[in-house]
């Protein structure tokens, strides 16, 4: 069995997915290579496959969820090493750092969806009350309608 890899060692080639993988960006291997094989994640401008091989210099466009990032590749690793090693493999452009900082702070100043709601869910208490008044006073039958069914109206003169 070969000896580990060390992430900050240099290597020659290595594919987008294992990449991306090694660079933290994805959780797993399989991960970084379905959301390339989606056109989520593009190299130079052009939409790739997950075998591509990665060079030093290279612009790497990604989407996670839904925030965009572009990053400029600086090295080259197939192993998947500590974060602040990984954080050395790329390097951030300054369009996408202040695209992810407004986006933060957007979601920083957006409203929690539920403090919209006054009141919350009914306690057991109130719903014992809504199923007393709905038993008090039952639906009303819908087929006993206002209308008038087309058969029992008069015939016109």
């Amino acid at each position: 069995m070969p000896a580990p890899q060390d992430p900050t060692e240099p290597c020659g080639r290595v594919r987008l997915d294992k990449w991306l993988w090694a660079a933290r960006f994805y959780k797993t291997r399989g991960l970084a290579g379905e959301e390339v094989a989606r056109g989520r994640v593009q190299v130079n401008g052009t939409a790739t496959k997950p075998a591509r091989e990665v060079r030093v210099g290279d612009r790497i466009e990604l989407q996670q969820g839904p925030l965009r990032r572009m990053v400029v590749v600086r090295a080259l690793s197939g192993v998947r090493g500590p974060a602040p090693v990984a954080a050395l493999m790329y390097e951030e452009t300054a369009e996408s750092v202040a695209e992810r900082q407004r986006q933060a702070e957007l979601r920083r100043l957006a409203p929690e969806p539920a403090l919209a709601q006054a009141q919350g869910r009914p306690t057991k208490r109130e719903r014992r009350t809504l199923d007393h008044w709905r038993q008090r006073d039952p639906a009303p039958d819908w087929d006993q309608r206002w209308s008038v069914r087309l058969d029992e109206r008069e015939p016109r003169r």
